[in-house]
């Protein structure tokens, strides 16, 4: 049986951060351009790094003072940037799950919002045999050690794992490390992708 290894946001659950601000901006490009100006990318990266969300709103919020109540947002309506689960991916979960593949996850994910997150979608509790979360760890994919800290707690092997990332980068990661991994684009895709490994789901 082969390891399957998932990352969660994007895969299991849509995950979009302009939504937390859509009824505060007119138009898309307003949203974006709202978020290169906080350098949104880098500063939420650093809450999956380990930084409280409330420190992390305070840094912002002190750096962009006129922007502050826009950036409060996003800790006190996070929920928004998760609309609920990508059913398919689930799907293909529950197939893996009921014909016995080990079930692994990494994610970039804070460790407040990861919380939130199980009780909110409880697969992310009952479905897995660990879940390495970036923010406990305080390192983010794709360094290479996110991926070895999986294998090294688990006694896995990289060659028996296929690793399942929406970022190409992290697949590379996963690849450094001697994982098989699959770029996902889309449940269908993935369960060929599967299929093509000789993994039914």
């Amino acid at each position: 049986m082969k390891t399957v290894v998932f990352d969660v946001g994007r895969v299991l659950i849509h995950w979009d951060a302009r939504l937390v601000w859509r009824n505060d901006f007119a138009t898309e490009a307003e949203i974006d351009a709202f978020l290169d100006e906080i350098g949104f990318a880098a500063w939420n990266l650093e809450q999956d790094r380990g930084r409280s969300w409330a420190e992390g709103v305070r840094v912002a919020s002190a750096a962009h003072p006129h922007r502050a109540a826009l950036i409060g947002k996003m800790d006190r309506d996070w929920h928004a940037a998760v609309p609920g689960a990508i059913e398919g991916s689930v799907a293909i979960l529950d197939a893996l799950h009921a014909a016995g593949h080990p079930l692994y996850a990494i994610t970039n994910f804070s460790a407040e919002k990861w919380e939130e997150s199980r009780a909110r979608f409880p697969f992310l509790a009952t479905r897995f045999r660990d879940v390495v979360v970036s923010a406990h760890e305080r390192i983010v994919k794709p360094d290479p050690a996110i991926y070895r800290v999986l294998l090294e707690r688990n006694a896995l092997a990289a060659e028996d794992c296929v690793f399942i990332d929406d970022s190409e980068k992290n697949v590379a990661g996963a690849r450094s490390v001697g994982m098989d991994a699959i770029h996902f684009t889309g449940p269908e895709a993935l369960r060929d992708a599967l299929a093509e490994r000789g993994i039914a789901a």
